[in-house]
């Protein structure tokens, strides 16, 4: 059986493209994250995709959020994730809230350290298309309690990529 530990999503809407929350707090639940972006593009965004990669800190934040993670990692590069409904995948989408209005999201992620967390912005028309991302590292994924982490801001990039992986 696989451990897990538990990683928190809170995303919604705010400060002109600035990741804004708490600071973190010592002996908190689950890793928390808040994703914050312009009410100016929350009618774009149709969803988030959640990706984790091993061996973050030999990854640069900066080129990830460039251009689509899947145009620059194979796939295997991807932790499996499962979210609260129990769908698992080496990618996770979850639909953006109505009107912007702030959601929380679960998902757990193999315990271990040293990874890198990704958070595309995908457009809400078909084919998707990718808006932007955030990238954090997580030094170390408990199973137990984890520290609160801010996601950085999402970064509108949008690029003519397809941000779907291959499986």
């Amino acid at each position: 059986m696989r451990r897990q530990g538990s990683l928190c999503l809170l995303v919604g809407w705010g400060a002109l493209l600035a990741g804004c929350g708490p600071d973190a707090a010592v002996d908190t639940l689950p890793v928390g994250l808040e994703i914050t972006l312009s009410r100016a593009v929350a009618s774009q965004v149709g969803a988030y995709q959640v990706a984790v990669l091993k061996d973050g800190a030999k990854r640069n934040c900066t080129e990830l959020q460039r251009t689509c993670l899947s145009a620059q990692v194979e796939s295997g590069a991807l932790l499996e994730l499962e979210d609260a409904d129990g769908k698992s995948g080496r990618t996770l989408r979850f639909p953006s809230a109505p009107g912007g209005a702030a959601m929380e999201l679960a998902v757990d992620v193999p315990v271990g350290r040293d990874y890198a967390l990704v958070i595309e912005a995908l457009s809400a028309d078909t084919p998707t298309r990718f808006l932007g991302s955030s990238c954090n590292y997580l030094r170390e994924v408990n199973a137990g309690r984890n520290a609160a982490l801010v996601a950085a801001p999402i970064e509108l990039t949008e690029q003519a990529c397809d941000p779907v992986f291959s499986r």
